[in-house]
């Protein structure tokens, strides 16, 4: 379908497309297999100013434009979603900065985001707050100029690798989740240490690690906005960064389907290829439609957001939850279509089906983005 882009937003999309090609392509069964965070395509991603996509002009990016980063994410993850995650996490790391966090903080942490020169890293989740996202436990106890962080976080996409880190803390317990604030905290900090590198079913080149904080000291200055902000902060993150998670769930179904065609139109069953069977060519139409019907939504989402519509957490929702029901179906088609080489590690539908499978897991689960299409919908026609 035509979506009508920029000049610059085919360009960003040629590049993805190039980086993931020649770069990437090559190395991902072997990061996969041996669980390497892809440095040295982060230093590509840099030179080639990928990273600047996700800052805005004034900071020396490139704009910043939610469409933009879907464009960047769906491209990228066609070929490979786990080393894309450098990028992507990087991403998330820094939207609670530009929600929020003061032009002193922007100036000092987003140039060398743009540059590639740092990554930066989400940190919400703890062991008993997953979907419950207001029941973090990490406090933070003010100390003259200071903060005093202590507790932990699970499961933290660029995890270990990462320089800057918002981290969600309760600066007053007895509010729950209207006590949660958000931080900076700079990696190498006193009392700031990681747990081991988590082994994962899938996006194995990224790197994913507990957080420990054991009176962790940072000034005040690294507050974002004011104490009790956090979970609205936690929040409006999540409003604005599910588009991505829904394009690289895009970029995955459609890297899938690619191979699909393309191993239909060369494998041979009854002496003819498979391609030519009305029951595969069902399959492929149903994984295209769907494909097509999600990157509509997730685009049409990116746009709303862009264009300064106030209120698109429903909308959010939908095209994550969808774009990852999507990629589940179409890698798990896929794989089918490939039959027993789709079973194995040397094609590569198997692992983009591994890979799917977290996109209906973080940044909420699905059916967590469920229950907010539905409240949004009860509140729509309460009126």
């Amino acid at each position: 379908m035509e979506y009508f882009l920029t000049e610059e937003q085919k360009e960003i999309k040629e590049m993805a497309r190039q980086v993931a090609e020649e770069k990437i392509k090559p190395l991902r069964e072997k990061y996969d297999k041996e669980e390497i965070f892809p440095w040295d395509i982060v230093k590509v991603m840099a030179e080639t100013g990928l990273f600047r996509v996700l800052v805005p002009k004034e900071y020396n990016g490139l704009g910043g434009k939610v469409l933009d980063l879907v464009i960047l994410m769906e491209e990228l993850c066609k070929v490979d979603s786990g080393i894309s995650l450098a990028l992507g996490g990087t991403g998330l790391g820094i939207e609670p900065i530009l929600i929020s966090g003061s032009e002193e903080q922007k100036k000092k942490y987003l140039p060398a985001v743009a540059a590639g020169e740092k990554l930066a890293a989400y940190a919400l989740t703890e062991p008993d707050a997953g979907s419950d996202a207001g029941a973090i436990k990490t406090t933070a106890t003010k100390d003259g100029d200071y903060y005093i962080l202590n507790g932990s976080k699970r499961f933290i996409t660029n995890g270990g690798e990462a320089d800057i880190y918002t981290v969600f803390a309760l600066t007053d317990k007895t509010k729950g989740a209207r006590g949660a604030s958000a931080f900076i905290v700079e990696k190498g900090t006193d009392g700031f240490s990681f747990g081991k590198k988590e082994e994962k079913l899938g996006i194995r080149a990224a790197a994913t690690r507990e957080l420990i904080f054991e009176d962790c000291k940072i000034p005040e200055e690294n507050l974002i906005a004011r104490e009790g902000m956090g979970f609205i902060i936690a929040m409006k993150t999540f409003d604005e960064s599910r588009p991505m998670v829904a394009a690289q769930a895009i970029g995955i179904a459609q890297g899938a389907l690619e191979e699909a065609v393309l191993y239909s139109k060369e494998g041979h069953q009854f002496g003819k290829p498979i391609s030519s069977f009305q029951g595969i060519q069902l399959m492929l139409a149903d994984m295209a439609m769907k494909i097509e019907s999600a990157r509509a939504l997730v685009y049409a989402t990116a746009r709303m957001i862009d264009d300064g519509i106030k209120k698109y957490s429903k909308e959010s929702a939908m095209c994550k939850c969808y774009a990852a029901d999507v990629a589940m179906e179409v890698t798990t088609n896929a794989v089918q279509i490939l039959g027993g080489y789709g079973f194995m590690n040397k094609y590569p539908v198997g692992k983009m089906m591994r890979d799917a499978k977290i996109t209906q897991i973080y940044e909420g689960t699905n059916q967590i983005q469920r229950l907010v299409i539905a409240t949004n919908l009860l509140k729509e026609y309460s009126k």
